[in-house]
């Protein structure tokens, strides 16, 4: 065996000769290397870094005969598990609706076979790829049919006993955000996963810069933002919602609680927010539920907004910017 690794700065490559009788000669071509990601933090862009494995199989036979290339990837999820695919992955399954969106963002038309049926964007995907249940209810069966190579999932959207079970058979990537930065390094990492690099950086640095250059409210407003109904739940501090709510330079009534409490319209009462805002997902609300709030809370504005525009993390973001731009004026 013959080996020999080259440093290049953040690039380190290694090539591995080796002989089989079986299957004639392989060479394997291994690099790791990290890949720049921006993310946003005030005005300023900062740059992450996400480490990338790739082992490369070129295949001869007994003759010297080239028969076949193929490519692992392993690199990272956002819960800090090791995955590893084949690169680049050609049969996609989707259970995020916001990532399905941004996966038909990056042109992966081919390559996505299936996807939920909350994956209502881009229509014309809803209309024609192999749906696989719900977000919280996979239909596991039919994504083994679908025999994916790649499983592109979300920590809070899918429920975690059936993504276990899914890892078991197939490479899962699970998302995790909190806030935009983590967005945007979901954003550059699925750009590696899918082999559309160029395509993610490029989003990201339009949301980057879109986002930098965003009109914030003039005044810090004190808001509450309603997700469902029967019971009224709202955001807590440290939701992806919430850091939006705080980037567009409103306060979050509700930022010392976690993730989704339930609260009650006296407690609403106490709380005494300047602004309510009701989103039209999960639960859609709509102008008789203003008037329930009204009753409570008869000086505040309450308005119902585009839930999209506020949760879905991925290629929504860049239309966003000019839906908040436009929110706050």
């Amino acid at each position: 065996m013959v080996a020999a690794i080259v440093d290049v700065g953040i690039y380190h490559y290694m090539a591995v000769y080796l002989r089989y009788e079986a299957l004639g000669s392989i060479c394997l071509y291994w690099g790791y290397h990290t890949q720049p990601a921006l993310a946003l933090s005030g005005k300023r862009r900062i740059v992450s870094q996400q480490p990338v494995f790739d082992r490369c199989h070129i295949c001869y036979d007994s003759n010297g005969v080239y028969k076949a290339f193929f490519m692992r990837r392993v690199i990272n999820d956002m819960l800090g598990r090791d995955v590893e695919i084949q690169f680049p992955p050609k049969r996609i399954v989707s259970v995020v609706p916001s990532q399905t969106e941004l996966l038909h963002y990056l042109g992966l038309e081919d390559e996505v076979v299936g996807i939920t049926k909350f994956c209502v964007h881009p229509e014309s995907w809803f209309r024609s790829k192999t749906r696989v249940g719900g977000t919280k209810k996979l239909n596991i069966d039919a994504i083994r049919q679908l025999q994916p190579d790649l499983i592109i999932a979300n920590k809070e959207e899918n429920e975690r006993e059936q993504i276990e079970a899914l890892a078991k058979e197939f490479p899962v990537w699970i998302s995790d955000m909190h806030n935009i930065p983590q967005a945007l390094q979901m954003i550059q990492v699925v750009g590696q996963l899918t082999g559309t690099d160029a395509k993610a950086n490029e989003l990201v640095d339009e949301i980057v810069v879109g986002f930098t250059n965003l009109h914030k409210a003039t005044t810090p407003k004190r808001i509450a933002y309603f997700i469902w109904y029967n019971p009224w739940m709202s955001v807590g501090g440290d939701t992806f919602i919430s850091n939006m709510i705080q980037t567009i330079g409103w306060q979050n009534v509700l930022k010392h609680e976690s993730r989704y409490p339930e609260i009650s319209l006296d407690k609403l009462k106490e709380l005494n927010p300047e602004l309510v805002l009701l989103s039209s997902e999960p639960f859609p609300f709509k102008e008789k539920h203003i008037e329930e709030i009204k009753a409570v809370l008869p000086d505040a504005d309450v308005k119902l907004v585009d839930g999209e525009m506020f949760s879905w993390y991925g290629s929504r973001m860049k239309e966003a910017v000019g839906y908040m731009s436009e929110l706050v004026k």
